[in-house]
């Protein structure tokens, strides 16, 4: 048998130390050891906020599981973690994982249920005997849903060159604490962070499994299927200014109201994307000086906008922009409308995709080979497909429901999907 590293983290032919190893949870008790963390008692959902306390939570549980698997932890200058298995600075390492913040009540499985199976995998692994000729590490990329600071995937972003320093120290949450405040205050260092190239360089693949945030799997009868693609995809300000006045003692036809343009310009919204097969939604809203009693002087929203293609997006965008501008000038509104971030669609590299593709062939449940479908939804193995070599697994979604407590996945999918993921590990990483 070739020399390689086994999942303990020994070479082969040393004693290492099995014990330690197998005190690693599995699965089903590393997913009920987390999912209390951040989950809120009334709405089911979970509030894991970039470097809030239960962010931290999630860190820290993060490193418990890498060291109990005597992998070594570090923490990068972004602030995302990583456990390795084998050297670090080697190169060519597989490297697997997702994230563990969420949406505002958003459901367990979002991110969570990658890094856990990249744990379970490993474990699996172990199981198997395999030995490790790469070297692998499990990765837990920082605010990849954006739901603090309004920027999704700042972690990735960071690393990959494409959020700035300088922008990065701009983004503010709601309260106005800024972003390096709050790294500042969970014990990291805003100075440090950046674009960090030489980490990137040592990764000769990612893969990252997610549970799949739509129901194409369930409807082909799957339990795990392959990405092919990103849908490009963006988020865009409106700040609909008007006229602060008396609820009580203002004529309607005194008012200079953006609540009624904004809320004309969510319906054209919808039309948009029906007329054009795109995905529109105003799901965010800030109002001031937001009183029951008084008029809003400014109703900003947030729009999110995907589709299949760029022109597709094009169009939808600029069908809202242009119907709001409308309604804006015939109501005596201001408006301006601001591009926050913007994804070009992600075609995750074909030859990695079809070495997975063949890696699963067969040995799903099913028998039939493994599904290939695009998604609409953003992830950090996108953000990572420009430096390199990406792919992504989805495990099925029954209701196709997301960001919501009612997100779920059947324990034995997310077996399958813990399976699929160790047998790409496998073949990607081991003799």
């Amino acid at each position: 048998m070739p020399t390689g590293t086994t999942p303990n983290g020994t070479t082969e032919g040393t004693s290492g130390s099995a014990a330690q190893w197998r005190a690693g949870d599995s699965f089903l008790s590393m997913w009920r050891g987390l999912a209390p963390v951040g989950r809120h008692p009334e709405s089911g959902g979970y509030r894991r906020y970039a470097w809030s306390a239960a962010d931290l939570d999630c860190r820290a549980w993060f490193r418990t599981q890498a060291e109990a698997r005597g992998l070594t932890y570090e923490r990068d200058r972004n602030g995302n973690q990583w456990a390795w298995l084998g050297d670090p600075l080697a190169g060519d390492a597989v490297v697997t994982g997702s994230h563990l913040d969420s949406v505002p009540d958003g459901g367990a499985f979002d991110g969570p249920l990658g890094v856990v199976s990249s744990f379970a995998a490993l474990d699996e692994l172990h199981s198997r005997g395999a030995v490790f000729t790469r070297p692998l590490a499990i990765t837990n990329f920082g605010d990849e849903e954006g739901a603090r600071f309004g920027l999704a995937c700042v972690g990735s972003r960071l690393a990959a060159g494409q959020l700035t320093v300088a922008d990065a120290h701009r983004l503010r949450d709601a309260d106005g604490t800024t972003l390096p405040a709050a790294m500042e205050s969970a014990g990291y260092d805003p100075g440090a962070i950046g674009p960090d190239p030489e980490r990137l360089a040592r990764i000769g693949a990612f893969v990252e499994l997610h549970v799949e945030q739509g129901r194409a799997l369930d409807l082909t009868g799957d339990p795990v299927g392959l990405a092919s693609a990103i849908w490009p995809h963006g988020r865009w300000r409106f700040d609909f200014r008007g006229e602060a006045n008396h609820a009580g003692t203002t004529r309607l036809a005194d008012r200079r109201d953006p609540m009624l343009t904004y809320a004309e310009t969510v319906l054209a919204a919808r039309r948009e994307a029906e007329l054009t097969g795109a995905l529109a939604t105003f799901g965010k809203i800030a109002v001031e000086p937001n009183g029951v009693n008084a008029i809003p002087s400014l109703v900003r929203g947030w729009l999110d906008s995907r589709a299949a293609d760029q022109a597709t997006l094009d169009a939808v965008v600029t069908g809202i922009e242009r119907a709001a501008q409308e309604y804006a000038e015939r109501a005596g509104i201001g408006l301006d409308v601001v591009r926050e971030s913007f994804t070009p669609v992600v075609e995750f590299e074909h030859a990695l995709r079809d070495e997975l593709a063949k890696i699963l062939e067969g040995t799903g449940d099913t028998g039939r080979p493994v599904p290939v479908l695009g998604t609409g939804a953003g992830h950090d193995a996108g953000i990572l497909s420009a430096s390199v070599p990406t792919a992504m697994l989805f495990v099925r979604n029954p209701t196709g429901i997301s960001h919501s407590p009612a997100e779920h996945a059947a324990e034995d999918d997310c077996t399958a999907g813990v399976r699929a993921l160790a047998d790409v590990l496998e073949g990607l990483a081991c003799s």
